[in-house]
């Protein structure tokens, strides 16, 4: 009876060996299975960032390229409906010309044979001659406020002329036109005068080359030679890389964003989940595009500075750009600042930088600011304000771009290369730029003897 109840006791002890090791075996299957689940929950997250990733560079390739078709087909739709045009006018020409020939045929008589029914003579038909290629005269055109005045004269006179066909394209380049140049000429044509204007030009680079020649109802003559103007103005975009993190910023618009920043937050912890759970996606690099900036790294604006800088800066000369707010925005900024302008800095509240302020949000206030010293406006708020930059001689001044109305100019002394600066919040600005300071500005400029008593407290500091 004992020896039974002893292998008794055995059985039961290892019944109960192996049931604990049932249960950890099932503890183990619970937890790989948990993780096989939160593997695969990264996996598919990682998945959808890296898919995200690639739509997101999709898309701006896709952007790219309609981009280049739509100007590629306009580029070509000009040149064609130009060539279209001359051709018609070649045509008429033609039909004409073949329509008295076919007249003079019919005449029996030689005497008659120079004259129609009505007096008139074919022989300048059968006269006519290629025009010369006409002169254009440097010294008579004239580039001001964005605009070119093109003139030329004919050799001799030539009373065969029906009209003038004028051609421009923009360059880098000083002197006669390259064979390479990658831009294509515009053209004008169906000119009456020995002048013409073109007018509301963005100038993006440093010259511009010329060329016209002379036709007559038959045929077009050769092109002058070609004359090279200088259009330099200052260009310059939005610096994306250091703006806040509250901005969306493209070229030159830039527009006040409350949710900025929070995508690239997620990214940034799912990045340090690959960490824990298993292995990093390989990196990627978009393409023409810079690569994110993590928040609050020392290149970035934050805090409440809601700044973007331009990414151009001015160490010499007199320059001038303009920039129009949307209709609801709340509060904005425009002005310069030196590149050292700290990160949380606010333009206007340090001795590196010069703005006005336009404030819309609960009360509506317009003021010139710098140092922390503020200097309200009693002017109307413009449309567009145009800022006007003359680094050589210390002067920073801001104006009613359409009306040229001065609103208010500092005084002081740039020690350092400045950059065109920008505040926005809740709202949005686009600026103009490659634009020559207007004739208007010039002219006040000149005959400005420095700012009122009123505003001196502003002017009189120097840096």
């Amino acid at each position: 009876m004992d020896s039974q109840k002893e292998a008794l006791q055995r059985i039961i002890s290892t019944l109960a060996n192996k049931n604990d090791e049932i249960q950890n075996f099932i503890d183990t299957l619970n937890q790989t299975l948990k993780g096989v689940q939160e593997n695969s929950s990264n996996i598919l997250s990682e998945l959808d960032e890296e898919f995200d990733s690639l739509y997101s560079i999709l898309d701006e390739v896709k952007e790219s390229m309609i981009n280049s078709i739509k100007q590629e087909q306009a580029r070509k739709s000009q040149e064609l409906q130009s060539q279209l045009s001359q051709c018609n006018n070649a045509l008429e020409n033609s039909e004409e010309l073949l329509e008295f020939a076919t007249r003079s045929l019919d005449i029996k008589e030689p005497e008659e044979f120079s004259k129609s029914d009505n007096g008139f003579s074919f022989s300048p038909f059968f006269e006519t001659k290629v025009p010369k290629a006409p002169e254009i005269d440097p010294v008579e055109c004239l580039v001001a406020d964005n605009s070119v005045t093109v003139a030329w004269r004919m050799p001799e006179e030539d009373n065969k002329i029906d009209h003038f066909i004028l051609e421009y394209r923009k360059t880098n380049f000083d002197g006669l036109p390259r064979v390479k140049d990658e831009r294509c000429w515009e053209i004008i044509d169906n000119i009456k005068g020995t002048e013409y204007t073109l007018s509301g030009l963005k100038f993006d680079s440093k010259y511009m080359n010329f060329r016209v020649r002379a036709c007559n109802k038959a045929v077009a003559g050769e092109y002058s030679d070609p004359v090279t103007l200088e259009t330099k103005a200052l260009n310059f975009s939005l610096d994306n890389s250091s703006s806040h993190l509250n901005l969306r910023v493209e070229d030159t618009c830039v527009e006040w964003d409350p949710t900025g920043g929070k995508g690239q937050d997620s990214k940034i912890k799912g990045k340090e989940n690959k960490g824990r759970s298993g292995t990093p996606s390989p990196k990627r690099t978009s393409i023409g595009s810079r690569p994110p900036a993590v928040r609050g790294s020392r290149d970035r604006f934050t805090g409440e500075s809601y700044t973007v800088l331009g990414d151009t800066a001015i160490e010499s000369g007199q320059h001038y750009w303009e920039v129009k707010a949307q209709k609801d925005c709340k509060s904005y900024s425009v002005g310069v600042a030196y590149k050292t302008l700290g990160k949380f800095d606010q333009l206007g509240k340090t001795n590196t930088s010069w703005c006005i302020h336009v404030n819309n949000w609960l009360q509506n206030t317009f003021s010139a600011k710098h140092n922390n010293k503020v200097k309200a406006l009693d002017v109307t708020v413009p449309e567009r304000i145009g800022v006007f930059c003359d680094f050589d001689g210390g002067q920073l001044s801001f104006y009613d771009a359409n009306s040229k109305q001065l609103l208010y100019s500092f005084k002081t002394k740039f020690t350092q290369p400045v950059l065109p600066g920008f505040m926005v919040w809740c709202g949005g600005l686009s600026l103009n730029t490659g634009m020559q300071v207007p004739s208007a500005v010039r002219t006040l400029q000149k005959s400005e003897n420095g700012m009122t008593g009123s505003a001196s407290s502003l002017n009189n500091i120097t840096q």
